[in-house]
C-alpha cells in the first residue's frame, strides 16, 4: 500500500521507491533466468551476441548491454509483469485498470555507456500522462555502476522535450532530450539496493552514467505500464 503522502510526493517529484519491494529469493530467479536468456537457452533474441559452447557466464554478460522485451521468451518474466506488490503500487499511482506494454533486461556490465537525458513519454506517447516506468534492481544501483539520475519535478509541465542525436561516448545511441530548463545541478542519483523498486513518471527527466566500476553489472529489469483505457498510438 501507498500512503497519501506518497502518492503526492510522486505526482509532485516525479518518482517513488519502494524500497526491499521484491524479496531475495524472486531476484535471485529473475538473475538466473537473466543469465539464460543471454546464453539463448530461451530462444532467438534479436541482438543477442553469438555465443561458444565453452564461454563462461560472466563471458556471456559482459556483451549484453540490453535485451528488449524478455517476457516473449520467458515464462517466469511473464508472471512477473503482474508480480502482485507491483500490481499495488500502480493502481494507486494509475488506477485500477492498467496494462503492461513492455519489457526491457539491463545487463549493463563494466564499461558499457548510459543513457542521455530522455522522458519515455516520447516513444510510448500514452497521451492521458498515464505512463509509468517500473525499474526493478536486480543488482544494488550505484552512481559507480550507472544508477539512473532524475530531475525532481521535471515530470509536473507535461512538456515533451525535443530529442536530437549526440556524439558524447558516456552515452549509447539514445537521442538525448534538449531546450529543457533545468541545470546539472538539479539531477539527482537514485541509488536503491537490489530488491528496491522505481517507479517513475513517463515526463520525468532521467538519465544514466557509464558503468565505471570494474567487476559490478547493474543488472535491472525494467516495464513500462500506463491505464489500461487510454490510447497509445504506437506502432
Amino acid at each position: 500500500m501507498m500512503t497519501p503522502f506518497q502518492i503526492n510526493a510522486y505526482h509532485t517529484n516525479g518518482y517513488h521507491v519502494a524500497d526491499a519491494l521484491i524479496p531475495n529469493e524472486l531476484i535471485a530467479q529473475l538473475l538466473e533466468e537473466a543469465a539464460t536468456i543471454c546464453r539463448g537457452e530461451r530462444g532467438a533474441v534479436k541482438g543477442l551476441p553469438e555465443t561458444a559452447p565453452g564461454d563462461s557466464e560472466a563471458e556471456i554478460l559482459k556483451r549484453v548491454l540490453a535485451i528488449h522485451f524478455p517476457h516473449k521468451v520467458s515464462a517466469l518474466y511473464t508472471k512477473f509483469l503482474v508480480y502482485p506488490p507491483v500490481g499495488d503500487i500502480l493502481t494507486h499511482l494509475i488506477s485500477p485498470n492498467v496494462k503492461c506494454m513492455q519489457s526491457l533486461l539491463f545487463i549493463k556490465p563494466p564499461g558499457m555507456p548510459g543513457q542521455a537525458w530522455h522522458q519515455d513519454e516520447i516513444p510510448i506517447p500514452t497521451r492521458d500522462r498515464s505512463l509509468t516506468g517500473v525499474w526493478v534492481a536486480l543488482d544494488d544501483a550505484t552512481v559507480e555502476n550507472g544508477c539512473l539520475w532524475v530531475i525532481p519535478g521535471s515530470n509536473r509541465p507535461g512538456i515533451p522535450y525535443e530529442r536530437q542525436p549526440h556524439n558524447d561516448p558516456c552515452y549509447d545511441n539514445t537521442h538525448q532530450a534538449t531546450r529543457f530548463p533545468y541545470t546539472e545541478e538539479e539531477a539527482r542519483p537514485v541509488e536503491i539496493p537490489r530488491g528496491s523498486v522505481l517507479f517513475f513518471n513517463g515526463y520525468l527527466l532521467h538519465r544514466s552514467l557509464n558503468n565505471v566500476t570494474a567487476d559490478q553489472h547493474r543488472r535491472t529489469l525494467v516495464m513500462h505500464y500506463m491505464s489500461a483505457e487510454s490510447f497509445l498510438p504506437w506502432r
